[in-house]
C-alpha cells in the first residue's frame, strides 16, 4: 500500500445534496419526482468478493481453491427452487415483502428472492477469490521467484511499470537509514549465472541504493524497458503485490534498451510541463501543486508530508477522484441539475448538448487516467470520479450507492491487492459516507439554523472523518484533532487551486508564459493549503495517541457511536456543543499555564528535562524565560519540536550535538522550526560522514553557525555554566566563547573555538567521541551529561578529571546499555540517573545489569519508555523528577 493513497473524495458530497434540492423545490426547474429508498442490493455483493479477495491474497492456494469450490456449489445449490425454497423459509408463491430497493417484480416470491441474493453473495466471493488466488500463484511460479528464494544474482530485463519513488528517511539504530530509489516493474527475462534464460512475466520490486545515477533513474517513465543486474530476495510480507525484491547493485545510471511508450511519452511530458511550471513558485506551492493535480509528490519533503499526515489531508498529496469531480462540476455545474431546463456549468454556454456533455466528461476522466497514469490507485480515484459523474448527470443518491458498489466489485476483481490497501478502504468508506452519513447530517444543520453552504461542508468533514478516522487509527495509532477545521479550511482553496493547475498544465504543452501565469494564480491557494497544514500540524494538541491495531480502531468506532447517538439524544445540545467546542479548542492549543494547572507539566521552576522522542536523545537545559540550551535533537523532528513546546521554549541560544548518530541528529529540523538558534556545536569527529554532512547542510539552511567543542571549553548562559569534559584533545589549546552570555575561560578566536589536536575517540568510534559536559544549574544543581560514551572512553574521562565530584544528575550514556564503566558511575554516585530510550526497543536498553549497578549506588532510575518526558525540579534536599507520562 502506498502510505498517501488515503484518498477521501470530498467533492463526491455534492452529489446527494440534490436529494433535498429536489425534495423542497429549491431552484428553477426543481423536479417533481420524490427519491425512493436507497437501493443496497450490489452492496453485499461488493462486500462479499472484497472480504474473499482480502483473504484469499494471503492464504495458501489450497485454501483458496476449496473456498471458491464451497461458495460455487453453495450458489449453484441456493438456485435450485427446492434447496431455495427450504432456505428462505415456508412462504408460498406471492408472500413476502421484496427486500427494501426497488421494485423487483410483484410476483416474485420473496423466497427466491432471498435464496438468490445469497447465492449470488457466494458467487461474488467465490469470484474475488479466485481473481486473488489467480492473481497471487502467478508470484509463486516460474523462474524469478526460485531465484528470490535463493537470494541468488541474475541478469534481468525489466518494464518499468510506475513512476520512480525515494523511500522516506528514518533512523534504525544510530544509522540513518538512506533514501533509495524505488520502482516497481515487470521482468520480462531473466538470465541466471550460469548462462541459463527464462522467458517470464512476473511484478517485481526494485530498490536502487543511493549512486551517481539517482537522477537517472528519477525521470524513468513507465513501459521503458531496463537491463538490470541485481540481487533477488523474496517479499517482506506475504501480501505483497510482488514475485521479487530486486536490490539494484552497482549505484550507476539505468541501462535503458527500449524507450517508454507514446502514451507514456506524452503523460511525462504534460507532467515535465507542469512540473517546469511551477518552478518559480514558493517552495510549498511548488510541491504541493504537482501532487493537486496529477498525484506528482516528487517534490514534497518530509516535513510538509508530515504536516499533511497530522492534519489528515494526505487525500490532497495523492491521486483523488475529488481532482476529477472539480473539472466535471466546471463543466456541467452542481449536481442535480443536468436533468433540469437551465443547466448550470460551462457545457451549456458552449452549446453542447446532454450527450455531448456526457462524451466530454468521459473524455476529461480518459484524459485523467492517461496523465496521472493507469495504476490501481488512479483507476480507482477514476471510479470515484466518475460516480460523481453519474452525481452530476441524475442527481439521484439511490443511483450512486450501486454505482459506487459496481466500481468496488470491478476493482476488486481487477486488482485483488486492493482488498488489502488501506488506502482503497478509506477512499469508499469516505465516498460512501459522503453519499449516505453527510446528506442527513447536513439537513439536521439546516434545520438548527447553519447557513446551506457551511452545513453541507461541515457534514461532509464530519461523516468523513467519523468513518475513516477508526482505519486511520489501525496502522496509524494517533486521532487528528485538528482534521475537521484544517479540511474545512483547506476545502476553501482546493477548487481553484485544481481547475487553475489543470489549466497550467493544457497551456504548458503549448506556451510556456502562459502556463507560468496560471501557476502563479493556482500558486496562492496551493499555498493556503500548505499554510493551514503547517499551522494545524503545529498547534500542541494536533494529534492524540490513540492504541493502534483492528482494537484500537474498533474501540474509536465505538466511542465514535456512542459520541453521534449521544449528540441526537443529549438535552440543550446547543449549549453543550458550544462547551465541548470549548473544551477540543483548549485541548488542541493546549496554553501553558492551563496544561500545567491541569496535568501538572511541564513542571513549575523545571532547571533539566529528558524528552520523549523514542530510541535517541534529547535533553533540555533551562536557561531563563523561554531560552534553553538543547543537547541532542533525537531521531526525529517530530517529537522533539513538540517536547520544546511543550517546556515553552523559543530561543535555543545554543544547541550541543554530542555526535553525529541519527538518533541524535536526525531530528535537527524539530529544534530549528520556529526558534531562534544561536549556533550548533559538534564534536570534531564527523562519523558517519553522511550524517556529518546533513547536519551542515540544515544548519547553513537555517543560517546558524557550526562550532566544536573541546575539552576544558567553558561557557555561561544565563543561570546555566558548564565545562566541556570530553572528547579529549590531543594538544594545543581549547578555547571557550560566549553565546549570548560571558565567557569565563578560554579563548574566542573569531567567533569560533579554537581547537587543537586530533579528537582521541575509543574503540566505540563516533560514540567514544561524544560531547561530554558537567554542568552546574541555578540553585547548585549539578549534572553529568554523557552522551553515548563507551567504557573506554568513560575510563579516558574518570583519568583526565580524578577530581571528578558525586554529582545530582546523570544522563546515563547510550540509552543506558550494559557497556558501562562502574568506577565512573561510582566516582559520580547520581542521586537521579535518568535514561533515554525507546519502548520495545531490539537492544534491549536500558540494561537489567545497568539500573542494578545504579539502584545499588543509591540512584532513582526514571526512564523515557516508562515514564515519558522527565523533568529535574529544585537542588539538594528539594531535589524531585517529575515524570510527564505519555
Amino acid at each position: 500500500m502506498k502510505t498517501d493513497e488515503a484518498t477521501v473524495d470530498r467533492a463526491a458530497a455534492g452529489g446527494a445534496d440534490a436529494d433535498e434540492a429536489a425534495a423542497d423545490g429549491r431552484g428553477a426547474g426543481a423536479p417533481s419526482w420524490e427519491e425512493g429508498p436507497a437501493d443496497v442490493r450490489l452492496v453485499p455483493l461488493a462486500v462479499a468478493a472484497w472480504v474473499a479477495a482480502a483473504v484469499a491474497v494471503g492464504v495458501p492456494g489450497w485454501w483458496t481453491v476449496a473456498g471458491v469450490v464451497v461458495c460455487l456449489v453453495g450458489g449453484a445449490v441456493l438456485l435450485t427452487p427446492a434447496a431455495a425454497r427450504r432456505f428462505g423459509g415456508t412462504a408460498r408463491p406471492g408472500e413476502g415483502a421484496a427486500p427494501a430497493g426497488p421494485p423487483t417484480g410483484r410476483g416474485t416470491p420473496a423466497w427466491r428472492l432471498r435464496a438468490t441474493a445469497f447465492a449470488g453473495v457466494l458467487l461474488c466471493a467465490a469470484a474475488g477469490a479466485a481473481s486473488a488466488g489467480l492473481h497471487t500463484a502467478d508470484l509463486r511460479r516460474g523462474p524469478v521467484p526460485a531465484l528470490a528464494r535463493e537470494y541468488a544474482r541474475a541478469q534481468l530485463e525489466v518494464t518499468v511499470t510506475s513512476d520512480p519513488r525515494l523511500t522516506r528517511p528514518r533512523v534504525r539504530g544510530s544509522e540513518s537509514v538512506p533514501v533509495s530509489v524505488v520502482l516497481d516493474g515487470e521482468v520480462t527475462r531473466a538470465e541466471r549465472s550460469d548462462g541459463t534464460v527464462h522467458r517470464t512475466r512476473a511484478p517485481v520490486l526494485l530498490i536502487v541504493p543511493p549512486g551517481e545515477g539517482r537522477a537517472e533513474w528519477l525521470r524513468l517513465l513507465p513501459s521503458t524497458r531496463l537491463s538490470v543486474g541485481a540481487r533477488l530476495a523474496p517479499p517482506a510480507r506475504p501480501g505483497d503485490p510482488f514475485a521479487a525484491v530486486l536490490k539494484v547493485g552497482g549505484g550507476g545510471p539505468p541501462r535503458i534498451i527500449g524507450p517508454p511508450s507514446a502514451l507514456q511519452r506524452t503523460a511525462g511530458e504534460l507532467r515535465a510541463g507542469l512540473r517546469r511550471a511551477t518552478d518559480g513558485l514558493d517552495p510549498d506551492a511548488r510541491a504541493l501543486l504537482p501532487g493537486l493535480v496529477v498525484g506528482d509528490t516528487s517534490r514534497i519533503g518530509s516535513e510538509l508530508r508530515d504536516a499533511f499526515v497530522a492534519t489528515d489531508l494526505t487525500h490532497l498529496l495523492a491521486v483523488s477522484g475529488s481532482n476529477l469531480a472539480v473539472v466535471l462540476i466546471l463543466l456541467v455545474g452542481r449536481p442535480g441539475r443536468a436533468h433540469q431546463v437551465e443547466r448550470g456549468g460551462l457545457a451549456p454556454r458552449l452549446g453542447m448538448s446532454l450527450r455531448g456533455t456526457a462524451v466530454a466528461g468521459g473524455a476529461l476522466t480518459l484524459a485523467f487516467v492517461v496523465v496521472c497514469r493507469p495504476e490501481p490507485s488512479v483507476l480507482r480515484a477514476a471510479a470515484c470520479g466518475l460516480v460523481v459523474l453519474l452525481a452530476i448527470g441524475t442527481g439521484r443518491r439511490r443511483s450512486l450507492i450501486p454505482a459506487l458498489a459496481a466500481a468496488v466489485l470491478l476493482l476488486v476483481l481487477y486488482d485483488p491487492w486492493l482488498a488489502r490497501s488501506y488506502g482503497f478502504l478509506l477512499s469508499v468508506l469516505a465516498t460512501g459516507a459522503l453519499l449516505t452519513v453527510a446528506p442527513r447530517w447536513s439537513e439536521a444543520l439546516r434545520r438548527r439554523g447553519v447557513p446551506d453552504r457551511l452545513a453541507e461542508a461541515l457534514a461532509a468533514s464530519l461523516a468523513a472523518q467519523a468513518v475513516c478516522a477508526p482505519v486511520v487509527v489501525v496502522f496509524a495509532g494517533r486521532v487528528s484533532l485538528v482534521a475537521i477545521p484544517a479540511n474545512l479550511f483547506a476545502e476553501l482553496a482546493v477548487a481553484p487551486a485544481t481547475v487553475f493547475g489543470f489549466a497550467t498544465l493544457a497551456a504548458a504543452a503549448v506556451w510556456m508564459p502562459a502556463a507560468e501565469g496560471l501557476a502563479w494564480v493556482a500558486g496562492w491557494p496551493a499555498g493556503w493549503i500548505a499554510r493551514v497544514a503547517r499551522t494545524g500540524a503545529a498547534l500542541p494538541g494536533a494529534e492524540l495517541s490513540w492504541p493502534g491495531g483492528w482494537w484500537g480502531g474498533f474501540a474509536l468506532a465505538l466511542v465514535t457511536v456512542v459520541a453521534v447517538v449521544a449528540a441526537r439524544r443529549l438535552p440543550h445540545r446547543g449549549p453543550v456543543a458550544g462547551l465541548l467546542v470549548v473544551l477540543l479548542l483548549l485541548v488542541v492549543v493546549r496554553p501553558v499555564p492551563l496544561t500545567r494547572w491541569a496535568t501538572g507539566w511541564p513542571p513549575r521552576g523545571w532547571v533539566f528535562a529528558m524528552c520523549q522522542v523514542g530510541q535517541g536523545d534529547a535533553t533540555v537545559l533551562a536557561a531563563g524565560g523561554d531560552a534553553a540550551v538543547v543537547v541532542d535533537a533525537g531521531p526525529d523532528p517530530v517529537p522533539v519540536d513538540r517536547c520544546l513546546r511543550e517546556l515553552g521554549v523559543r530561543r535555543v541560544p545554543l544547541l550541543v550535538l554530542t555526535h553525529f548518530h541519527a538518533d541524535h541528529v536526525a531530528g535537527l529540523p524539530g529544534v530549528l522550526r520556529g526558534r531562534s538558534v544561536g549556533a550548533i556545536q559538534t564534536t570534531g569527529l564527523e562519523e558517519p560522514p553522511a550524517q556529518a554532512a546533513f547536519v551542515r547542510r540544515t544548519a547553513a539552511a537555517a543560517r546558524v553557525p557550526l562550532i566544536r567543542a573541546g575539552a576544558g571549553e567553558r561557557r555561561r548562559i544565563g543561570g546555566l555554566e558548564w565545562t566541556v569534559l570530553w572528547p579529549a584533545a590531543g594538544s594545543g589549546a581549547a578555547g571557550g566563547e560566549a553565546v549570548g552570555g560571558e565567557a569565563v575561560g578560554g579563548e574566542a578566536v573569531g567567533g569560533r573555538v579554537a581547537v587543537g589536536g586530533r579528537v582521541a575517540a575509543g574503540s566505540g568510534g563516533a560514540n567514544d567521541a561524544s560531547v561530554a559536559m558537567l554542568v552546574r544549574a541555578a540553585g547548585g544543581l549539578t549534572l553529568l551529561l554523557l552522551g553515548d560514551l563507551e567504557p573506554p572512553a568513560q575510563r579516558g574521562l574518570l583519568r583526565a578529571h580524578p577530581g571528578l565530584a558525586p554529582v545530582d544528575v546523570l544522563k546515563v550514556a547510550h540509552h543506558g546499555s550494559a557497556h558501562q564503566d562502574p568506577g565512573l558511575i561510582r566516582a559520580v554516585r547520581p542521586r537521579l540517573a535518568l535514561v533515554s530510550t525507546g519502548r520495545d526497543n531490539p537492544y534491549g536498553h536500558p540494561s537489567p545489569r545497568t539500573v542494578e549497578t545504579l539502584r545499588a549506588g543509591g540512584a532513582r532510575v526514571l526512564r523515557t519508555d516508562r515514564d515519558g518526558a522527565i523533568a529535574v525540579v529544585g537542588s539538594g534536599p528539594g531535589l524531585v523528577a517529575v515524570p510527564g507520562g505519555g
